[in-house]
């Protein structure tokens, strides 16, 4: 009895609270837009992003006029103040804000005529104007409304808000759209404050055709210009220098001529950023006496556009003759520099060092997930090895994180994207680039109601923030990924068909689905690997051969008995939508993507998530050795891999929930770049770009991750409460996806345990003794060291397994 009055009050209060809603809306489903006679060329497009974009979701066509009318109807007023002064009735309030690209929104609702008056500080605050309106607005077919307390007056915290969007093959999606594609996805990037997009060149380090391609390459580069510079967005040109020597006169001139190429045929050009690597590989000196020339050549056909340069993938010896050059020569033709990934510095370091009449930009990675500037923190190597290094990857805290730590030190950025898989990041970072005060939940509410559609607000906003914690901790103990699978399948269940048709809602979609399938799979074969392990164990009992050949059925079951097949033949269906909807392209063989490695998550769904691949070659080996005790003893070894023996200790030190003895440092939060701080990386595995750095054996799992430091930091691992009187010895495997570096090992900041060395390959553990006077107090802390001063990625300082071992 009391569950039923409970229920009937808590449907009064629910049907109260939607009245209340209701009530406190203005419909404007009949509304008519009023704007000035006399409008910019931008403004005009504003008007049409709002008429086109509101009538795409809600089947309302609003009439637009430049006279007032005697109506009871709705009226939404856009233009600049001085220009509405010419409407009748308009209210000219005083404005909070005078910034560049600034607009206030007010509501008028208990007027003669209710009103929503969008009023821009410029022409581009009209845009943003119209753009933050629609991401207040409710939106369904045959019905518009706003909340009648709307009222807002602001400006962008950061002037630079952009992301590169660049059309190669390299991309797993921007490489098949075509123009109306790229107007469309311009729209949804100036609606959540996007004004900058950055454009590449036709030659890069990628191939120079796609099968995708709707046109050639400079072709579809010019469109792209031509329509930013429709929506008055800043056109940048991601521009690397990739010819072998710049110090050669000829090389000069034919990289002049061919740049002047591209300049010429682009109708608009703001600024072009020249990476000073990854591709490019010039000394300082000779790159910027290139780039004056180039910054010249430039101004011939664009004579205010400006020139950036980054100090990508410097060693210490380069980073130090570059920033000589800005503190002694300031030439004056570089604008501002630029802070990416592979800068051996942290940014506030680098704007501690650069003189402060230029500018620095950020140009954060928002699109990978690991072996990047900032990858996921602590994530698990299932999902690493499957999901892989470009999937589709909402991550609004992690983003969030990042812009309140490091943005400060900038003028804004411009993200480096290679797809629509960051497409959720790329709202983040436009957004709170413009409002950093504005919370997370905010900014995907409105995300979800603008995309998906008014129905979905909450939930679909609740569920990318639930995407984005399945992938924090150890998956295998994780079962919010199975709930949030059952909240995207219960929206999945109620969607209309436009949500189902709609890109970003597959995206989520074939997140949720792919993360749950492969948890059920980690978990199936983990409970394999163990029983067949268990048989192992009783090799003595059951003889060898036969301890074998069961050990080996059951970890086969994986092959031929799948975990959740219903959940894998959904994620494929969901791949194929994709495919459709926006040509994303997460196969190889499917859909002819460039590589696995480039957001083809479809082709490593399956890659083994236990140590079966590792175990059966094992198993091969110790068939082939003659003896019964011979076998046993190999088995014995293979059975325990991870014991260390009597008073020792073993990290797996890419595993989370096993590395207890790594030094991990500060919190991602503080250091997502992990300059200063230990962090978990891993291993290509059968996808690495270099078929020499690729293990010809198969690899445990435990090698397949591992932990790193990145640039001249310091691995560091620290054991207590040692034996002072013992012996110890060092077992360690060197594996990670960087096994031509050399490493070096140090004990107690004092003890060499060995030189720089090259890493076993393929991976095999190596062994060291640790002198007595290392571990006499009880203590020890071991110390690795890539060799100092290299530039590149930074990593190469990794270490995959660590047992200490008690003589």
């Amino acid at each position: 009895m009391w569950n039923y009055f409970l229920q009937v009050i808590v449907g009064i209060l629910a049907c109260l609270w939607l009245n209340m809603v209701t009530i406190s809306a203005l419909d404007l489903s009949r509304a008519t837009v009023i704007t000035p006679i006399e409008l910019t060329r931008l403004e005009k497009k504003a008007v049409t992003l709002l008429v086109e974009e509101v009538e795409k979701r809600s089947q309302i066509r609003w009439e637009v006029r430049t006279d007032v009318q005697d109506s009871s109807a709705p009226a939404i007023i856009l233009g600049q103040s001085n220009q509405l002064k010419e409407i009748a009735g308009f209210k000219n309030e005083a404005s909070t804000n005078h910034g560049a690209e600034g607009f206030r929104i007010s509501v008028a609702s208990n007027a003669p005529r209710s009103s929503v008056t969008v009023v821009g500080n410029d022409p581009r605050g009209v845009l943003y104007g119209v753009g933050y309106l629609l991401r207040q607005l409710h939106m369904a077919p045959g019905r518009i409304s706003v909340a009648d307390d709307l009222s807002i007056s602001a400006a962008p915290r950061y002037p630079l808000r952009g992301h590169q969007l660049g059309y190669r093959p390299k991309t797993h999606s921007y490489d098949a759209w075509n123009l109306a594609t790229w107007e469309q996805y311009y729209r949804d990037l100036i609606v959540f404050g996007a004004n900058a997009v950055e454009l590449v060149p036709p030659r890069t380090d990628d191939d120079a055709d796609s099968p995708h391609f709707p046109l050639p390459p400079l072709q579809m580069m010019t469109g792209m210009s031509q329509l930013a510079d429709d929506y008055g967005l800043d056109v940048w040109i991601w521009y690397p220098a990739m010819d072998k020597d710049y110090s050669d006169p000829k090389t000069v001139e034919s990289a002049i001529k061919e740049w002047a190429e591209v300049f010429k045929r682009l109708p608009r050009i703001d600024a072009v950023f020249v990476p000073g690597g990854d591709p490019g590989h010039t000394a300082p000196k000779i790159l910027m006496a290139l780039l004056e020339k180039q910054t010249e050549s430039l101004h011939r056909t664009h004579p205010k556009a400006q020139m950036w340069v980054s100090p990508q993938s410097f060693n210490r010896e380069w980073l130090d003759e570059f920033l000589g050059i800005l503190k002694e020569d300031h030439p004056d033709w570089l604008t501002g520099i630029v802070f990416g990934p592979q800068v051996r510095i942290s940014l506030p370091e680098l704007r501690a060092a650069v003189p402060k009449k230029y500018p620095i930009r950020h140009y954060p990675d928002i699109t990978h997930t690991r072996q990047c500037q900032y990858p996921v923190p602590d994530w698990d190597t299932a999902f690493a090895i499957t999901e892989g290094r470009e999937c589709i990857n909402p991550r609004p805290v992690d983003e969030a994180a990042i812009i309140h730590l490091l943005q400060p030190a900038t003028v804004g950025f411009i993200s480096y994207s290679e797809g629509c898989n960051d497409d959720v990041n790329k709202a983040v970072w436009s957004a709170l680039s413009w409002d950093p005060e504005s919370s997370i939940i905010d900014v995907l509410r409105e995300f979800s109601r603008y995309f998906i559609g008014d129905n979905y607000t909450e939930d679909f906003a609740q569920g990318l923030l639930a995407l984005e914690r399945n992938w924090r901790g150890p998956l295998i103990a994780n079962d919010g990924v199975n709930t949030t699978l059952r909240q995207f399948q219960d929206m999945e269940r109620t969607a209309k068909p436009s949500a189902k048709t709609n890109w970003r809602f597959q995206q989520a979609l074939f997140r949720a689905y792919y993360d749950a399938y492969t948890r059920d799979r980690l978990v199936y074969e983990t409970a394999l690997e163990n029983r067949a392990m268990d048989d192992l164990r009783a090799a003595e009992r059951l003889g060898s051969r036969k301890a074998l050949q069961s050990a080996e059925a059951i970890l086969n079951r994986a092959l031929t008995e799948f975990a959740a097949p219903d959940l894998r033949a959904r994620t494929f269906e969901l791949g194929e939508a994709l495919f459709q909807s926006i040509r994303m392209q997460l196969s190889v063989p499917r859909y002819q993507a460039i590589g696995v490695d480039r957001g083809a998550s479809l082709d490593t769904i399956d890659y083994s998530l236990n140590n079966r691949r590792w175990l059966t070659e094992q198993f091969g080996d110790i068939r082939r050795l003659k003896t019964e005790a011979e076998r046993l003893q190999a088995i014995d070894q293979v059975v325990n891999w991870t014991n260390p023996g009597p008073g020792g200790f073993y990290d797996d030190t890419g595993n989370i929930v096993r590395q207890p003895h790594v030094i991990r440092g500060l919190t991602f939060e503080k250091d997502p770049a992990s300059l200063v701080s230990s962090k978990v990386g891993f291993e290509e595995g059968d996808v690495v770009d270099e078929p020499d750095e690729k293990p010809e054996a198969a690899m445990r799992i435990s090698w397949l991750d591992h932990a790193e430091s990145m640039i001249d930091q310091p691995l560091r691992m620290r054991y207590e409460n040692l034996d002072q009187g013992a012996q110890y010895k060092i077992r360690v495997t060197y594996a990670g996806d960087a096994p031509k570096r050399s490493i070096r090992l140090v004990a107690n900041n004092q003890y060499e345990i060995h030189p720089l060395i090259k890493k076993e390959f393929p991976y095999r553990p190596v062994e060291f003794d640790i002198p007595l006077g290392a571990t006499r107090e009880g203590t020890l802390e071991l110390s690795w060291f890539r060799e100092q001063g290299l530039g590149g990625n930074g990593r190469g300082c990794q270490v995959s397994e660590v047992w200490l071992i008690k003589k």
